[in-house]
C-alpha cells in the first residue's frame, strides 16, 4: 500500500549517536561488580534494551541474586529424576529493590561515559536538518532514560525534534511496539505513515510491530521482515524515505 510520509521516528543510541559502545561498557562494568563476565552472546539482552531489562538479566545470572520463590536443587544434592536445567531467562525475576538498585547503577555508569562527550554518527545531523528544512516532523524514540536522552540532546539539539519518547514514557519497552505507538499517537498520526530509523534487532522489532516502515542502519544484521537496510545515514535522504513510505525498499 502506497502512503504519504508524514513523520520520521529515530532511535538514538547507535542510530544518531555513537553511544552503543558506551552502553556496552557500562553494562560490562556493572556485571563485573556483580561478579559476572558479560559475553557477546548476551548482546540481544543489552543493546537497544531498557536498563530494567538489563538489570533483570544480570541479576538472574548473578550468584548473589535473591533465592527464587520455588526451591532450586543444591549443586551438591542429587537432582530429582525429572530435573532439568533452568535457563537463566526462565528464572524468577529478582526482588524489586535489588532490580531498582542495579538499574540505577547501570544508568549512572552510562551517564559517566556520556558526560565525556558523544559523537553524532555520519549523516545524522545533515539528515535531521534536511528533514527540518522540509517541514517533516521528527521524533526521538529511545530506550534510554530521560536523564541520558537530555544529555545527548545537548549535542544533537533538542530543537531538531518535535517530541521525545524516553524509557519512562511507556510501561513496556522495545522490542514491544509501545514506544513507537506512543510517538505516532503524540504526533496525531497512524504509524503506517511514519518511517522509523533503527539499528538494533530490538528496535527494529518494536518499529515493525508498531506498523512503521523501517530503515535499518546496519552493515551486518539479519532481519526477518521487509525493511530497508543501509550501512550509514549518509545514504538516507528525504526522497528515499518518501519512496520507502510508498512501498519501495531499494536504495537506488
Amino acid at each position: 500500500m502506497s502512503v504519504e510520509l508524514r513523520a520520521v521516528l529515530f532511535d538514538m543510541d547507535g542510530t544518531l549517536v555513537d553511544t552503543e559502545g558506551m552502553w556496552w561498557e557500562a553494562c560490562v562494568a556493572v556485571a563485573a561488580e556483580l561478579g559476572l563476565e558479560l559475553s557477546e552472546a548476551e548482546i540481544d539482552h543489552v543493546l537497544g534494551r531498557a536498563a530494567e531489562h538489563v538489570a533483570a538479566h544480570l541479576l538472574r545470572r548473578a550468584p548473589s541474586s535473591p533465592a527464587p520463590s520455588s526451591p532450586v536443587p543444591d549443586a551438591l544434592s542429587p537432582p530429582a529424576p525429572d530435573a532439568r536445567p533452568v535457563p537463566a531467562d526462565a528464572r524468577p525475576e529478582p526482588a524489586d529493590a535489588r532490580l531498582t538498585e542495579v538499574g540505577v547503577r547501570l544508568i549512572e555508569a552510562f551517564a559517566e561515559r556520556i558526560a565525556e562527550g558523544v559523537t553524532p554518527l555520519p549523516g545524522a545531523i545533515r539528515l535531521l536538518d534536511d528533514l527540518g528544512a522540509a517541514g517533516m516532523p521528527v521524533a526521538l524514540v529511545s530506550a534510554s532514560p530521560r536523564q541520558i536522552v537530555d544529555m545527548v540532546l545537548r549535542t544533537i539539539g533538542a530543537e531538531r525534534f518535535a517530541l521525545v519518547v524516553a524509557a519512562e514514557d511507556t510501561v513496556r519497552a522495545k522490542p514491544l511496539p509501545d514506544p513507537y505507538l506512543k510517538a505516532a499517537a503524540a504526533l496525531g498520526l497512524d504509524p503506517a505513515v511514519c518511517v522509523a530509523v533503527e539499528d538494533s534487532p530490538t528496535g527494529l522489532a518494536a518499529a515493525h510491530a508498531a506498523g512503521c516502515r523501517v530503515v535499518a542502519v546496519s552493515d551486518a544484521m539479519p532481519v526477518p521482515y521487509d525493511v530497508l537496510i543501509v550501512d550509514s545515514l549518509e545514504r538516507v535522504d528525504l526522497p528515499l524515505l518518501r519512496r520507502l513510505a510508498g512501498g519501495r525498499t531499494s536504495v537506488g
